[in-house]
Parts: structure tokens; C-alpha cells; sequence
């Protein structure tokens, strides 16, 4: 096959909508449609200078300040890491932070007061920050837990503190040769956040979530004792933590299964011109557990690319394509062009590349952030520096921009039964219209099944243990899109389908609907016998919009 800087020409394509194929999707920059929005509104005119200059040089201000500061982020704790693992007994350092935790939480219990992680809000994730973490009645419990802890090759696990991120763990895993059954994309996501929230990637249908590949958590319960939960060993606290947004005691370690890795992995492009046709490859490649890895990106209503992946160590050296080098091409745009071609393609992806594919892009929220960031000239000159850090962004947010984002951009993730994907796409289609859509299979596995999240059932028996992790990330390009009244509606869709949503997302969903959509009876039982009604707020009082700025 053809290299991809000539696949693609010059290697970008231009956000302003020059494109070299019928099958290109051209959107405008968000931050510059949503800037014309708000000109058209005249909302500029009470804010500072300082304030719309950053508004409307959102890119120059990334590239000049959050670029550099992300790098020299990441080379010291690159550097941090490595001093840590060579220098320090972690093991024991372990122990002494988590007795420091447990102390912290029998003083805040002593005086009858709710608890939450000391960690600001602008290093999650998520879009917003939880009010929960202002309110001065609220104890803040510091838990600064971010080392490898130990490799068992005999077990085939690793044991990570929460605040581990998934480009640390790949990285030293990597060094060891193994890797994570589950390594989500990008490298910012965090074990405690993944387990206690959500964590999907493209080997999922084989293994599920990555909550299914945990085989040991270590908690600090509501009285200051720090318990291990397995299968075997207290089972029902064990499967109520995935999904459980530290409402049942805090994290303090887990075990994730690895498996030995290999250098590459052999990529096949399917471009689909159909609906019809999109649909039934992906769920045939999903359903065919010889595929280590399958996702799908869909660039319209009826056209997509469907991508299988084994692992393999033997390679055709003339077909290897180390897509992850800062000077490549940004994977979706690069993975566009197969539409052109119309043809299956193959072709060999160093391993590591391929684990971080999305993370120069953030999937493709860079292009909506520095509208150049995929030109050949930004990547060879500035592409080093990136990806920003996420946290980086939020904190340099303005309000202005937050409400911008709220108002006139989607982040979502919804887990729709395999069935239901091609109604799912239509209803993002007349609902949002944000093109690309990321397709993730991801199977329940029956270990999960005493959680929140339950397989399709009918008449008494489980028909679907397939979902697809249908991701929305843009600007909607309806016109009708009112943030609130939209994605009640999406999240009306994924209930009736018995799909589940990702909380890590806006949550417009009534207290009973989202009972409705997660199942908590063993989570209700759980919080009572282990005394954290009065600990910890409830799940829905930490995710819903409400709690959330």
C-alpha cells in the first residue's frame, strides 16, 4: 500500500474545506464556529480583554503557553517515574500513605463529615468540575497515589495506585514486555478514574471493560480501614466499585490482568460505503474473537471505516507505519482516506503507536482547539510538543469558553446494545449531527453481571452481551441543538434500548431515570452495611448536571 504522507498529499487536510476526495468530511473549527455565534449574540461586549483575546485566539494561546507547558509537564514525570521505580521502596511507601489516608478518614468521620478526594476538579477528565469539591462542610482526603507498584509475571497482573496514568503504566509495561488486556487511549486517563468511572477500548470485546480485567482492589472504607476485595474475598463490594465514583470508600490500589505483548500489530482498513454495509462489518469483526482489536470511525450518516487488529511479531518491514511520530498525520484524518480508495487495505503498526493512535488528536478535538494542528507545517514544527494536557485546558478555561462549550459542543460516550447501533447512529445523526462517530465493541462479560451495568435480558434469559461504545466529540451541526432538551432525548434513546451512559459526560437524566439506566440494588445494600451513606454523596450527586459547573 501507498505511505500515508502520500495517501494523504501533503499530509493535512485544511480546516478551512479544501479537500482532495468526494468522501472528505470538512467541519468548520468549533472554537470559530461557536466564536461567530456568540459575535452574532454581541455576548464579547462585557467581557475583559483578557477574556476575548483568549476567546478569539484560542489556537495562538494553546500553541504559544499550553503546548510547552504539557511538554515540560510530561518530561518530569517521565523523568519523576523513573527515579521513583529505581530509587524508592515503593511497597513501603505505599503502606505509609495509605495508614496517612485512613487517618484523615476517621478524623473527618469523627466529625460527621462527607468526604472527597483533595484532587482539584480541573485534573479529571471530565468537561466539568463537581461543586461537591467547593463546599467548605466537605472534607478533602489527599491521596497522592500515583506509582507502579509491583509486577507479578507469575499471575500475570500489575498492581497500580489510582492516580497512575495510562501512558506511565503502558510505558513500563511496555519496558517489560507485556501490556494491559485493556489499555485505554489516552495517556492522561488515570487506573482510580477508569475503574471508578469508566474505561472501554478497542480490545474490549474480547476482555470488556477494564473493570473485568481487575482481579484485587485495595479500599479505604468509611471507618478509616483499608480492606482487598476480590472475586472470592468480600465479592460484592468488589463488583459494586467499577462504575461507583468513590461513593463507597476511596481506591487506593488495584490489580489489572496484562498479557505478553508483542512489537506490532497487523491493521486491516475496511472502508464502508453504506449504513447497512458499516454495520454488519463491524459486527461481524466484533463478534470474531480472532481480532484482538476492532473499532470503526464513522465520517457520515452512511459512510465509515471499519479496523481489525491482531498482534503479530513478524512484519513486512516495506508495509510498517509508525503512525504515532509527531510528523505523521493525524490517525482519523489519515484513516479518511481509505473512503477514497474504496479498497481493504493492510498494513503494520508498532505496538505503542498503535495503543496511543488518537492521543495527538484527543481522537479529533485538536482540530476544534488549533484549527492547523494536522497541517504538514504545524506537525513538523510544533507537532513535538503536543498533545496539550487536558487538565492544562480546563484550568485556562474562561467562563465565557466553559459556557461556549456547554452551549454549542457534545462530548458523549453512550454503550448501545450491538443491536441497536444502527438506530443509535441514526438518532445521533438527527439529533447532533457530529461527525466523526467512534465505534468501540465491548462486551459484559458474565463476572460483571452483580454490578451496575446488566446484559440485555428478555423473558428471563440474556439475548446480547455485545455493546458499542458510540462516541459523539464536536460541535453538533443541527440547528436545532439546545443542550439540555438534546441529550435528554439521546439519553431517552440509550434507556429505551437498555443502554448505558458514560458518566463522565454531561447527565441531564432525573434521579429515577438514571435508577432506571444503572441497577443499584447491590449498590443501596453496600452503602448502608459499610457505612457510607453519611461518607459519600451518591453516585448521581457527584455526575448529574446539577452537581457539575
Amino acid at each position: 500500500m501507498m505511505d500515508d504522507e502520500e495517501q494523504i498529499k501533503d499530509g493535512s487536510t485544511s480546516s478551512s474545506g479544501s479537500s482532495g476526495s468526494e468522501h472528505q468530511v470538512v467541519k468548520p473549527s468549533s472554537i470559530q464556529q461557536m466564536q461567530q455565534t456568540i459575535k452574532r449574540k454581541n455576548d464579547l461586549s462585557n467581557e475583559s480583554f483578557c477574556d476575548r483575546f483568549i476567546i478569539q485566539n484560542r489556537g495562538i494561546f494553546v500553541t504559544i503557553f499550553i503546548l510547552p507547558a504539557s511538554f515540560f509537564l510530561r518530561l518530569f514525570h517521565y523523568i519523576y517515574d523513573w527515579y521513583v521505580y529505581l530509587f524508592v521502596n515503593l511497597s513501603s511507601r505505599h503502606d505509609e500513605r495509605v495508614s496517612h489516608i485512613s487517618a484523615q478518614v476517621r478524623d473527618a468521620a469523627s466529625q460527621k463529615k462527607k468526604m472527597c478526594t483533595s484532587r482539584p476538579g480541573w485534573h479529571s477528565m471530565s468537561l466539568r468540575e463537581g461543586l461537591y469539591k467547593k463546599d467548605s462542610k466537605v472534607a478533602k482526603i489527599e491521596i497522592p497515589l500515583r506509582d507502579v507498584l509491583e509486577l507479578d509475571e507469575a499471575n500475570l497482573t500489575v498492581r497500580v495506585e489510582p492516580l497512575v496514568t495510562m501512558g506511565q503504566l503502558s510505558r513500563y509495561l511496555r519496558s517489560k514486555g507485556y501490556c494491559l488486556q485493556v489499555t485505554p487511549e489516552l495517556d492522561d486517563l488515570t487506573a482510580g478514574g477508569l475503574v471508578n468511572g469508566f474505561g472501554v477500548e478497542t480490545s474490549s470485546h474480547k476482555y470488556g471493560l477494564i473493570q473485568h480485567t481487575c482481579t484485587r482492589f485495595e479500599v479505604v472504607l468509611a471507618n478509616g480501614d483499608a480492606v482487598t476485595c476480590t472475586e472470592t474475598d468480600r465479592p460484592e463490594l468488589f463488583s459494586a466499585i467499577p462504575w461507583s465514583h468513590g461513593t463507597l470508600g476511596f481506591l487506593v490500589s488495584v490489580d489489572f490482568k496484562i498479557i505478553p505483548c508483542k512489537s506490532y500489530v497487523k491493521m486491516t482498513y475496511i472502508p464502508c460505503h453504506t449504513q447497512e454495509e458499516c454495520v454488519d462489518v463491524f459486527e461481524r469483526e466484533s463478534r470474531d474473537l480472532t481480532n484482538d482489536f476492532v473499532e470503526a470511525i464513522v465520517y457520515t450518516k452512511e459512510e465509515g471505516v471499519v479496523m481489525k487488529a491482531t498482534l503479530v511479531d513478524e512484519v513486512n518491514k516495506s508495509q510498517v507505519n509508525p503512525i504515532g511520530y509527531f510528523w505523521k498525520p493525524w490517525f482519523y484524518k489519515y484513516v479518511q482516506t481509505f473512503l477514497s480508495s474504496g479498497e481493504t487495505a493492510t498494513e503494520y503498526i508498532p505496538l505503542t503507536h498503535y495503543f496511543h493512535r488518537h492521543t495527538r488528536p484527543l481522537f479529533w478535538e485538536m482540530e476544534e482547539i488549533i484549527p492547523s494542528g494536522n497541517a504538514l507545517w504545524f506537525r513538523c514544527l510544533l507537532g513535538w510538543l503536543g498533545p496539550p494536557h487536558v487538565k492544562l485546558l480546563k484550568k485556562t478555561q474562561t467562563e465565557t469558553i466553559r459556557r461556549l462549550y456547554e452551549q454549542h459542543h457534545v462530548i458523549q460516550d453512550m454503550l448501545i446494545p450491538m443491536g441497536a447501533l444502527a438506530d443509535a447512529i441514526n438518532t445521533f445523526h438527527d439529533e447532533i449531527e457530529v461527525y466523526p462517530l467512534w465505534l468501540c465493541p465491548m462486551a459484559l462479560l458474565p463476572s460483571g453481571d452483580s454490578g451496575f451495568m446488566k446484559p440485555v435480558v428478555q423473558d428471563g434469559q440474556v439475548v446480547e452481551r455485545m455493546f458499542v461504545d458510540v462516541g459523539a466529540y464536536g460541535v453538533p451541526m443541527v440547528s436545532n441543538f439546545e443542550a439540555r432538551g438534546t441529550l435528554r432525548r439521546l439519553e431517552s434513546f440509550v434507556r429505551r434500548v437498555k443502554g448505558y451512559q458514560a458518566l463522565y459526560a454531561d447527565c441531564f437524566m432525573s434521579r429515577d431515570e438514571f435508577r432506571e439506566m444503572f441497577d443499584h440494588t447491590a449498590y443501596d445494600t453496600l452503602r448502608t452495611s459499610y457505612g457510607a451513606v453519611d461518607a459519600f454523596p451518591e453516585i448521581y450527586d457527584k455526575i448529574s448536571r446539577a452537581a457539575r459547573r
